[in-house]
């Protein structure tokens, strides 16, 4: 007689290994991710980069012990939506084929650049609305606690705001089929921006003007920016959003001027926070 209870028991015997592999894939993903980022940048290169530090004062360790233990159970969120993907694919429910070449290359180019746009604009609407006062405290405080931020900040989000970052990557794989090295190289690039975001120096290229050169991403001071007068700057990746919702700071551009020791003329002026958290 064959025990009805079996198939259950099998499912969970490859869903705990499962995802704690997961769980040590994002662990990894994270530790080498920040911790490379704030050894180069805040560490080995802070000294020539001095000129372009954004804040006079240091995220203390205090601060960053704390941002590194969130930031570790935030890993645990996203571990079980990683573990979610692994089993759609299992059921089917997901198209993750192996070979990253199967579709052609221009649909693996594609189909890179089109999991990070859709993630800027997943990110800068769920961004705005945990911003919503009602929901501030709930989902989005935690990561505000660092208001000067640390590349360990990356991560350090309330287990409510991890699940909305996370459910992100398996809602656009039931509509876009994917292969590993697309998400790999995905996962990876946010990691990177996102710790690169909160590193605090301002390490983006800058014209003659003093304005960014590549005005269409995210610096470092566009991050910083919103950590300092949260109203503003709710885009990760690239301004875009932003620009179309006029929630840019206006004063944006001086401010990097400024970080880059090349002022501006001073003619943005007039900025006002937005009454929100």
């Amino acid at each position: 007689m064959t025990d009805p209870h079996m198939p259950a028991i099998l499912a969970l015997d490859q869903v705990l290994p499962t995802y704690a592999h997961i769980v040590q894939f994002d662990t990894l993903r994270y530790l080498l991710g920040a911790g490379i980022v704030f050894l180069l940048v805040n560490v080995v290169l802070a000294r020539w980069l001095e000129g372009r530090k954004i804040r006079v004062k240091s995220p203390t360790a205090t601060q960053m012990r704390r941002e590194v233990f969130t930031s570790l159970r935030t890993v645990l969120v996203f571990s079980f939506f990683g573990t979610t993907i692994w089993a759609l694919r299992e059921i089917g429910l997901i198209d993750v084929y192996w070979e990253a070449s199967e579709r052609g290359w221009a649909y693996f180019a594609f189909n890179l650049v089109a999991l990070i746009v859709l993630h800027d604009a997943w990110f800068y609407w769920t961004h705005r609305i945990i911003h919503d006062p009602r929901l501030f405290r709930r989902f989005h405080r935690t990561h505000h606690k660092s208001h000067n931020p640390s590349p360990w900040t990356a991560y350090s989000f309330d287990i409510s705001e991890a699940a909305i970052n996370a459910v992100y990557l398996p809602l656009v794989l039931i509509i876009m089929p994917s292969s590993p090295l697309a998400i790999f190289l995905f996962l990876w690039h946010m990691m990177f921006r996102n710790a690169l975001g909160h590193c605090g120096y301002e390490i983006f290229p800058s014209l003659r003007s003093g304005r960014p050169a590549m005005d269409w991403m995210t610096s470092v001071t566009h991050h910083d920016l919103h950590h300092a007068q949260s109203g503003w700057n709710y885009g990760l990746y690239f301004t875009w959003w932003d620009r179309m919702m006029e929630t840019e700071h206006p004063l944006y551009h001086e401010k990097f001027a400024q970080a880059v020791r090349k002022p501006l003329d001073g003619s943005a002026v007039g900025a006002r926070r937005p009454g929100v958290a």
